[in-house]
């Protein structure tokens, strides 16, 4: 079985500070990552390098869902991300590793993110349209800047 690997590229209008916080913090999390359609939970989620996380998408028109986690790999604040995950679906196999990382630029930050190992079930240009909704969401959540 063969894996697919995608990569993306942002900019965004905001810090990389407030970015790095959308990854790491379980509410901001589950907002922004579901592609349009699905609805997401938190279960856990011990930032540190070693920790785990473990989540939950549903599927909003079927109620159907799936679940996965991982372990962080490297965390550096307002820099670079990288965890692993994968599947509890037994058909969905393989570990997967995301790598975020995260460069002040002079409008804004840029987002860099290559995801490796997808499972070959999970064809790739499904992955990229996912990723294209939640990057959007993404700079919906971050890219305001609200006053308290």
């Amino acid at each position: 079985m063969t894996s697919s690997t995608v990569r993306f590229h942002r900019v965004l209008r905001t810090t990389s500070e407030k970015v790095f916080r959308a990854f790491v913090e379980p509410d901001a999390y589950a907002r922004w990552l579901p592609p349009n359609g699905f609805t997401a939970k938190v279960h856990q989620m011990d930032v540190k390098v070693g920790g785990t996380y473990k989540m939950s998408f549903t599927n909003f028109t079927t109620g159907h869902g799936h679940s996965f986690g991982g372990t962080y790999l490297e965390l550096v604040p307002g820099r670079r991300i990288c965890y692993s995950s994968a599947f509890d679906d037994p058909t969905l196999l393989g570990q997967m590793k995301t790598t975020v990382d995260l460069r002040e630029v002079s409008v804004g930050c840029e987002v860099t993110i290559v995801q490796e190992g997808i499972p070959s079930l999970i064809p790739a240009e499904a992955c990229y349209l996912g990723w294209q909704d939640s990057l959007q969401h993404l700079a919906t959540l971050v890219e305001p800047n609200i006053p308290d």
